[in-house]
């Protein structure tokens, strides 16, 4: 006899593409929202939904990245009232980042409405406020690791630590009951067991259907150890040449990978000399948390942090200073060497970096490390493509600093890591991919079936099954 079907999976974001994670579960006559993220480089139309938010019972949030939680707001704005549901990290982590995107976007849309006013053009409005980002606060309701969660009628949620940043969770719903009965696994971003932090992935071994990320599915990360190798012939260099290192770094995940990483060549004799700034208010703000937080980080290095008596990030690198105000900022252009600065923002789109480079770009002592993916036509991308010429703040800038990229600090899983994480299902599930460019998850797809002959189909948006 056929299996019934009565559950229903939609693919509307981070299909075939990097950003906007959003699908939607229809089970026992509610709807649900795994992650509701926004589509990053799109602006206006392509923010909005496909469905009406007051018709969505509840969200189960799979971190806090943008791509992942940044149209919670702009849900709450649309009407939804219900609840949120997330580990403790992600409630921590939440506030931060969805407040710095309100200014952000506000002071966007004060520069646009700027634009228009003296073009007479109507001006426009926003589409969401910080009311509308404290009701989406007030929403969260979190849940530690491993603890099961009744979110509807007939529905369980279980959240599955994913080793990606602070909070990040494998997500697995058990949905019906008897011969509706069915396990839904959706992977959340799963993170690279190589870097430092976060623990590995929890492996899961039952599902009917597993949605999995396929970010890096067409390749692996380099070996950890020679990017840390890398690294220190990168602080070699730049003491012989009496200048100073730039980092652009995003806030969560990676500027707390490197503040470890740094603790420990400060802890080996290998900074002597060095200064470290962390020139980012959320980067601190986000150090702080995961400070409190450490009980979630991976056992090896919080044996470490406790071998030299170090409670907090700032305690394991003595030689950090955290500079919150914009004068202590621009102070920093005063420093002639010996200066590490970690700035945001990753990709080099905005923020302290692009300050930092208007000063510094044009000095040949200066090194700028990229320690993570740069999108295709970010000013980071740019400059490690060799543009000897940038324009920043209405200036052409000689771009005269040494540029280098360190390959292994990615907080995703490479291509084996996805595939040993697939490998280890024994119930022979239906595999959906998302969060990837094409390529990256077609040759995932067929990576897995060469390799383990799990039959994976690509998603496509807008796409439902059921199941």
């Amino acid at each position: 006899m056929a299996s019934i079907k009565t559950h229903q999976l939609n693919f509307l974001g981070a299909a075939q593409e990097v950003t906007g994670s959003c699908h939607l579960v229809e089970t026992g006559g509610k709807r649900y929202l795994l992650d509701c993220g926004i589509l990053q480089g799109e602006e206006g139309e392509d923010q909005k939904f496909d469905f009406d938010p007051a018709a969505i019972d509840a969200v189960i949030l799979s971190h806090a990245h943008l791509d992942h939680s940044g149209r919670l707001p702009r849900l709450v704005r649309g009407g939804f009232r219900g609840s949120i549901h997330c580990t403790e990290g992600t409630a921590r982590l939440l506030p931060i980042l969805l407040k710095d995107a309100l200014s952000l976007y506000l002071r966007d849309l004060d520069y646009e409405n700027l634009r228009r006013e003296r073009a007479g053009h109507e001006l426009l409005r926003p589409e969401y406020d910080d009311l509308d980002v404290e009701r989406t606060l007030d929403l969260c309701e979190p849940v530690n690791y491993g603890v099961t969660q009744a979110v509807g009628p007939g529905l369980k949620l279980l959240f599955h630590d994913a080793g990606h940043i602070l909070g990040s969770a494998i997500v697995e719903l058990h949905m019906g009951q008897g011969d509706t009965a069915r396990t839904l696994v959706f992977s959340g971003d799963l993170g690279n067991p190589d870097t430092s932090l976060m623990p590995e992935p929890t492996q899961l071994r039952h599902a009917d259907v597993v949605v999995m990320e396929g970010t890096y599915g067409d390749r692996n990360h380099r070996s950890f150890d020679d990017t840390i190798v890398e690294f220190e012939q990168v602080l070699a260099q730049a003491a012989a040449d009496g200048g100073n290192i730039l980092i652009p770094a995003f806030a969560i995940g990676r500027t707390q990978e490197l503040l470890f990483q740094l603790g420990l060549m400060y802890h080996q004799g290998k900074l002597n000399g060095w200064r470290v700034y962390l020139d980012s208010p959320m980067g601190g703000a986000v150090t702080e948390v995961y400070d409190q937080m450490c009980h979630d980080w991976h056992a090896r290095d919080r044996a470490l942090m406790s071998e030299y008596r170090s409670r907090t990030l700032s305690e394991f690198l003595p030689c950090l200073t955290i500079t919150a105000s914009v004068e202590e900022s621009i102070a920093l252009n005063r420093v002639k060497s010996g200066a590490i600065i970690i700035a945001g923002s990753g990709m080099c789109t905005g923020g302290r970096i692009r300050h930092h480079f208007k000063h510094r770009l044009w000095q040949k002592n200066t090194h700028v490390v990229f320690v993570g993916f740069q999108a295709q036509g970010t000013l980071g991308r740019i400059l490690v493509n060799g543009v000897k010429k940038i324009k920043l703040f209405g200036q052409e800038i000689m771009v005269r600093a040494k540029i280098h990229t360190l390959g292994g600090f990615s907080a995703h899983a490479g291509q084996q890591q996805l595939l040993n994480w697939a490998a280890a299902f024994t119930s022979n599930p239906r595999f959906y991919l998302v969060h990837g460019e094409p390529e990256a998850l077609q040759t995932l797809a067929k990576a897995l079936w060469s390799q383990h002959q799990i039959e994976a189909v690509v998603a496509t948006r807008g796409s439902g099954v059921h199941f």
